[in-house]
């Protein structure tokens, strides 16, 4: 399991976990539902595709800034294309990271270019791990189908440079999982995906951590559960872990450990708003 992957599920996000746990009680992730205030098309049209994405997103920019997107856009003519264009999405993918306000989706886009032009299985998992860490905040069901997309043809090529790169395919198998396109099929591909892993390493926590999560995805809250506890077991700091526990004995009626694992992650948070919202689900729950 990769280092990094450890790090984003136990510091957790925290707008992640208020969008994940309490739905529209809480305001949304801003980086993921900027989209939709943006006038993103629903699946009930036309899929998504990135051109969608970008004029949505462009609106916002000023004469200047568009200037500068145009030019880079358009900057590869001659020479030395390929490293050319590789710095060219690079430079687009900082532009909307560090430039413009919740525009978390140009920017992985243009790395993701970026990382398929370069071919490099470590930039390719990076990319599609952005992806999917931000699939399960997303509402927008749309862009849930387009980032799972993204995420699973980044991760299918980065394991047809190292078919046996495990976190690559829990990865995969996430993608499927969170994809968005409502199909029970889809979300069982998943669990597969990633049971092949975990049937393999038990001790693999982010594999555990993802089938966990996929039970809650499925209803299949007994399976979540046990998932979930190896998670906690091994990472006892992971909040995501804890508050998927208790959104999991919730569904089942079992409010006692419900109510233990919200305050288990009560202990660790710190966000004043996250707080509150678990405070409230507390009372609902006794």
């Amino acid at each position: 399991m990769k280092r990094q992957q450890l790090i984003l599920i136990s510091l957790g996000i925290v707008l992640f976990t208020l969008i994940y746990f309490f739905g529209q009680t809480v305001p949304p992730r801003k980086n993921n539902t900027q989209a939709t205030r943006d006038n993103i098309s629903p699946t009930n049209q036309k899929p998504l595709e990135f051109q969608d994405i970008l004029k949505a997103y462009s609106s916002r920019l000023s004469p200047s800034q568009l200037s500068f997107v145009d030019r880079l856009e358009h900057s590869v003519v001659r020479g030395d294309v390929k490293n050319q264009q590789i710095a060219a999405y690079s430079e687009l993918a900082a532009f909307w990271r560090d430039s413009v306000e919740n525009a978390f989706l140009p920017s992985a886009y243009y790395t993701a270019e970026a990382a398929k032009l370069e071919n490099s299985e470590k930039n390719l998992t990076f990319a599609a791990q952005l992806f999917l860490d931000n699939l399960p905040g997303q509402e927008n069901q749309a862009l849930k189908i387009w980032m799972a997309d993204q995420a699973k043809s980044l991760f299918e090529r980065a394991l047809q440079l190292n078919p046996n790169n495990d976190s690559s395919k829990i990865g995969l198998g996430g993608s499927y999982i969170f994809g968005g396109t409502g199909d029970p099929q889809e979300v069982m591909k998943g669990i597969q995906q990633i049971l092949e892993v975990a049937n393999r390493d038990s001790t693999n926590v982010y594999a555990q951590f993802l089938l966990g999560l996929g039970g809650i995805e499925s209803g299949q809250f007994d399976k979540a559960i046990a998932r979930l506890m190896k998670v906690v077991r091994y990472q006892p700091g992971n909040v995501e872990a804890l508050l998927s526990l208790a959104e999991a004995n919730q569904h089942i009626g079992n409010k006692e450990a419900a109510v233990k694992w919200y305050r288990e992650a009560r202990r660790l948070i710190v966000n004043p708003d996250l707080l509150k919202e678990i405070d409230q689900r507390i009372k609902l729950l006794q």
